[in-house]
C-alpha cells in the first residue's frame, strides 16, 4: 500500500553491500515524479549503497534477474483494486519522505572518505529472524552483524509481516526501540517516523489492529508526531473494519493537525463513501479536492476515481433499494454540477441494470445523454434493451421513439429490434381490438409500414376484428385487401372478422361469396365462421341453410353452442321475425342446448315487439323461476307491450323492475376473443 510503506523494495533473496562509513540513501533513488518505484532483487542480485563524498550523489542501483524466493517484500495495497488508479503521492509525502531520508542520514553519521563494501544477505537474515519471538532472539541473531542500512530494517519488517511473520516484525522494532532507551551511541538507526509507519502499514495489512493500536502508543510516548502516510493508514485499517465513518471523522482532523491531506488521503475518503454507499458525500468530497487538485497530474485519477464510486453506488441502489430512480437522477444532476460524468460504457451497463418498471426514468435519462453527446454511438444490444424495458412499463410510444432513432441516427436495427417492436404494436393493436377503437387500430398499421415494419397475419387480424366490432364494414373490406396485397395469407381469424363485417354491413351476398372461397382455398371453417353464417342465413331467412349450416357442424364434430342459436334468435329479431326466433328457441331446448339471459332477453324483446305481449310475459317469468335477472330493457318491454295490446297481467309476478348492471355472459364477441 502506498500510504503504508514510504519506501516499497520489493526483495526476494538479495545481497546487499554498503560502505561501513555511509548509511544514508538519497531519496531519489526512491521516488521520481510523484511515483513511488517498485525494485526488485534475485537471488544473484546486489544492491550497492555508496557515497564517494561531499560533493558526489548518493545512488541506488540494482543488478540482475528478478526471482521470486522469500516472497513478496513489495509495499502494501492501499485498499483494494477499486483504488489501483490512485497510485500517486503527494508532495506533502514527498516532502515527509525527504526528511525522513535526511533525519537518516544524519542519524547514520555519514562520513566522508573512501568507498568500502560489506556484503550482507538479505534472504538470510530475514529467514533468522523467522524465529524471532522477542527482542532478546534478535539481539542473538543480530549481535554479530554490521550495523545495516534503515531499508533493510523497512524491508524485512514489511517482508516479515507478509509470510506471516508479523511477530518477529514487531520483535525488531522493539529491539530498535530498546537500543534507543539504553542510548546506545554505537547504533545509528534508531526507530523514526519511518520505521514506525513501516511497522504500522504490515499490522494493517496483516489484519493485526491490536498491533496498530500499541504502535501508536509507541509513538507518541517517543514523541514522534505522526505525519500524512501515518493517518492514510489508519483511515485504511478502519475502513478494513467495518468503521467507515471514524475513517471519515479522522480525515477531517488532519488539517487541524497541522497536516494536508494528500491525493491518497482522498481516496481513502472517497473509498470510504463508497462503502458507506454515500455517493452524494463523495461528489462534495470530489468538490474540495477539485479546488485543490484542478490541473494537476493527481486530478485526473481523482476524478475518475469519485465518477466509478458514483456509478458502483448506482449499480448498488438498483439491485437493493426499492424506488431508487429518484435518488439515481437527483445524484446524476449533482454530478453535473461538479462536471462529472458517466463515460458511455458505465451508462450502458447502467442501462442493462434496468429491469424494472421504475427504472423507466433512469433508462430513458442515461439514453439522452449517450445520444446527446458528439459521436452519440451507442450499442445495438442497449438500445433493444430500451425498447423492451419501455414496452414492458407500457411506454410504448418512446419504445417507437428509439426505434426511430436507429432507423435515422444507427446503429441499423436488426431482427430482435424488429421483433421487440412489433410486439409492442401487437399490445397496443390487441388492446384497440378488445375495445372496438378501429381508427385507432388503422392509424397504428399505417405507422408500422411507415417505419418500414412489416405487419404480420396477427396484426392485420388485429385490425380486422376492431373493425368488424365498430360495424366498420367498409374499412374491414379495405383492410382485408390490404392485407392480401401485402403477400400475407388470410388465417381463419381473418375470414371469421371479415364474414362479421358483412353481416354487421347486411352485405350477405357478399359474405355468401367469402364463404364459399374459404372452401376453395382450403381454409377450414370453425365454431364462430359457422355460427356468422348461420346468423347470415336467418337474417334471410334461410332456415334450410340454417339447418344445413347446423348439421355440417354436428357432422364435423363442431358442437352448436348456445352462441350459435343466439345468433340466429337474434338475427331473426333485427329483421322483425319474432316468431321465426321462437321456432329456434324450440329447436334449441331440443338439441338440449340450455338459453341463457340473452336468449330470453331477445326473445322477449322480439315477441313484445312483434305484438305477442303474452309469450313475451311468459318467457320473462319463465327466466325468473329458472333464476335468471333479465335486463330492464326486457321488463319495460313486457310492460309497454301489454299495455298497447290491451293484456292484463300480474305485473307482481314480473318482481320489481331490475337494476342496470354489466353481465358477463357468453356472446360472439367473447366467442370471438377465445378463438383468437
Amino acid at each position: 500500500m502506498l500510504a503504508l510503506g514510504v519506501w516499497p523494495l520489493k526483495i526476494d533473496s538479495s545481497k546487499v553491500y554498503h560502505s561501513d562509513l555511509e548509511q544514508g540513501l538519497s531519496p531519489n533513488s526512491i521516488s521520481r515524479r510523484g511515483f513511488l518505484e517498485r525494485l526488485d532483487l534475485a537471488p544473484t542480485s546486489v544492491l550497492f549503497v555508496s557515497r564517494i563524498s561531499e560533493s558526489r550523489f548518493n545512488f541506488l542501483r540494482f543488478y540482475g534477474p528478478q526471482k521470486h524466493c522469500i516472497g513478496s517484500f513489495s509495499a502494501l495495497p492501499l485498499l483494494s483494486e477499486e483504488q489501483a488508479t490512485i497510485c500517486t503521492t503527494s508532495e506533502q509525502d514527498q516532502r515527509s519522505r525527504s526528511r525522513v531520508t535526511k533525519s537518516t542520514q544524519a542519524e547514520a553519521g555519514i562520513i566522508k572518505g573512501k568507498r568500502t563494501r560489506v556484503r550482507i544477505d538479505v534472504k538470510e537474515l530475514a529467514q533468522r529472524l523467522h524465529t524471532a519471538k522477542n527482542a532478546d532472539d534478535v539481539e542473538d541473531i543480530l549481535k554479530n552483524n554490521d550495523e545495516l542500512p534503515l531499508q533493510v530494517y523497512s524491508t524485512l519488517i514489511k517482508g516479515l509481516s507478509r509470510n506471516n511473520r508479523l511477530d518477529s516484525a514487531v520483535s525488531l522494532v522493539e529491539w530498535l526501540r530498546r537500543r534507543r532507551r539504553k542510548k546506545d551511541t554505537s547504533s545509528t538507526v534508531l526507530p523514526n517516523l519511518f520505521i514506525y509507519n513501516s511497522l504500522l502499514g504490515a499490522a494493517k495489512e496483516a489484519e493485526k489492529y491490536d498491533v496498530v493500536d500499541k504502535v501508536i502508543e509507541d509513538m507518541s510516548s517517543a514523541a514522534i508526531n505522526p505525519n500524512i502516510v501515518t493517518y492514510n493508514i489508519l483511515m485504511s485499517s478502519y475502513i478494513q473494519k467495518g468503521q467507515e465513518l471514524e475513517a471519515l471523522n479522522l480525515f477531517y482532523e488532519i488539517p487541524n493537525k497541522g497536516l494536508s491531506p494528500s491525493p491518497v488521503s482522498y481516496s481513502t475518503a472517497l473509498f470510504a463513501h463508497r462503502r458507506l454507499q454515500d455517493a452524494f458525500g463523495a461528489v462534495k468530497l470530489f468538490t474540495e479536492l477539485r479546488d485543490k487538485y484542478h490541473g494537476k497530474d493527481e486530478f485526473p485519477k481523482l476524478e475518475n476515481f469519485t465518477t466509478r464510486i458514483c456509478y458502483q453506488v448506482m449499480r448498488q441502489w438498483m439491485s437493493k433499494r426499492e424506488k431508487s430512480s429518484t435518488d439515481i437522477l437527483r445524484l446524476m444532476i449533482e454530478m453535473d454540477k461538479v462536471g462529472l460524468q458517466l463515460g458511455c460504457v458505465e451508462s450502458e451497463r447502467l442501462i442493462w441494470a434496468c429491469t424494472r418498471e421504475e427504472h423507466y426514468s433512469i433508462v430513458k435519462e442515461l439514453y439522452q445523454r449517450i445520444r446527446e453527446r458528439d459521436s452519440g454511438n451507442i450499442s445495438l444490444t442497449v438500445c433493444n434493451h430500451v425498447i423492451w424495458l419501455m414496452g414492458k412499463t407500457k411506454k410504448w410510444w418512446a419504445a417507437l421513439e428509439v426505434y426511430e432513432d436507429l432507423l435515422l441516427k444507427g446503429p441499423k436495427p436488426n431482427q430482435s429490434s424488429d421483433e421487440l417492436i412489433v410486439s409492442h404494436f401487437d399490445v397496443l393493436l390487441s388492446a384497440a381490438r378488445k375495445r372496438g377503437i378501429w381508427k385507432w387500430s388503422i392509424r397504428l398499421l399505417n405507422k408500422m409500414e411507415e417505419k418500414g415494419i412489416k405487419p404480420r397475419s396477427k396484426e392485420w387480424n388485429n385490425v380486422l376484428v376492431s373493425c368488424s366490432k365498430a360495424s366498420e364494414t367498409s374499412a374491414a373490406i379495405e383492410i382485408f385487401k390490404r392485407m392480401v396485397g401485402n403477400g400475407e395469407t388470410p388465417t381463419i381469424v381473418s375470414y371469421g372478422a371479415l364474414l362479421s363485417a358483412l353481416e354487421k354491413g347486411r352485405l350477405y351476398d357478399e359474405a355468401d361469396r367469402v364463404w364459399k372461397h374459404m372452401a376453395t382455398v382450403g381454409v377450414k371453417a370453425n365454431l364462430y365462421t359457422y355460427t356468422t353464417m348461420a346468423a347470415i342465413y336467418s337474417a334471410q331467412s334461410k332456415s334450410n341453410a340454417v339447418n344445413s349450416i347446423i348439421r355440417e357442424m354436428v357432422t364435423l364434430g363442431i358442437d352448436p353452442t348456445v352462441v350459435t342459436f343466439n345468433a340466429v334468435i337474434s338475427a331473426c329479431i333485427r329483421n322483425g321475425m319474432g316468431s321465426a326466433g321462437y321456432e329456434w328457441f324450440q329447436e334449441m331446448k331440443a338439441a338440449n342446448i340450455s338459453p341463457n339471459e340473452v336468449t330470453y332477453e331477445m326473445l322477449v324483446v322480439g315477441l313484445a315487439s312483434d305484438g305477442k305481449p303474452r309469450m313475451a310475459f311468459e318467457l320473462y317469468v319463465r327466466a325468473l323461476r329458472e333464476g335468471m335477472v333479465l335486463s330492464a330493457k326486457a321488463y319495460d318491454a313486457v310492460i309497454r307491450s301489454s299495455l298497447l295490446h290491451g293484456l292484463t297481467i300480474d305485473v307482481t309476478t314480473l318482481g320489481l323492475r331490475p337494476v342496470e348492471k354489466h353481465r358477463n355472459v357468453q356472446s360472439r364477441n367473447s366467442l370471438m376473443e377465445k378463438i383468437k
